[in-house]
């Protein structure tokens, strides 16, 4: 009998630690984005950030909501150090600033609740918010250089044989 209610105290006691959230989450945070889409089709959005809870709060998982995608935020190290990472076709993305709401299981279970029942997922509030600024991406020069250099060759021939005609008339 003692071992039946000591097992249902250390499982209370577990679950409670692993149901424990962030309290005042600080971020400190990187980001990555494809600058030169000269040959490519998609652009790389890649942020990495640690996060500290004031009351200790190590391990928990977290979601991302970036523009109404939802994303896992893959856990980096013990640390508490996560990356978020996604695509967007060329035409798509865009320059300028990326709002990445984050959320933990209880807050990111409340979102699809509320989308579920046709509310309005941003009154939940999130755990944090990161911004990811993006300088917008490098698609090729305005004139191929290919082009640039065949124009200029007609050109150079055109007055050269003009001046030719000119001096032989």
């Amino acid at each position: 009998m003692n071992k039946i209610v000591l097992a249902c105290a250390l499982a209370g006691a577990i679950s409670a630690a692993f149901a424990e959230t962030c309290q005042k989450p600080e971020i400190a945070a990187s980001s990555y984005v494809t600058q030169d889409a000269t040959v490519l089709t998609s652009v790389a959005f890649t942020m990495q950030f640690v996060l500290k809870c004031s009351n200790g709060v190590k391990g928990i998982s977290l979601y991302a909501d970036v523009e109404g995608k939802t994303l896992p935020a893959v856990r980096l190290s013990a640390e508490n150090k996560y990356q978020i990472s996604w695509t967007e076709d060329i035409k798509k993305a865009r320059s300028g600033d990326y709002y990445i709401k984050l959320y933990d299981e209880e807050k990111y279970a409340a979102v699809r609740k509320a989308i579920r029942n046709g509310e309005d997922p941003d009154s939940v509030n999130a755990l944090a918010m990161v911004v990811l600024n993006s300088p917008g991406v490098y698609l090729g020069p305005w004139v191929n250089s290919e082009f640039l250099a065949a124009f200029l060759a007609t050109l150079v021939s055109y007055t050269a044989f003009s001046a030719k005609y000119k001096l032989l008339a």
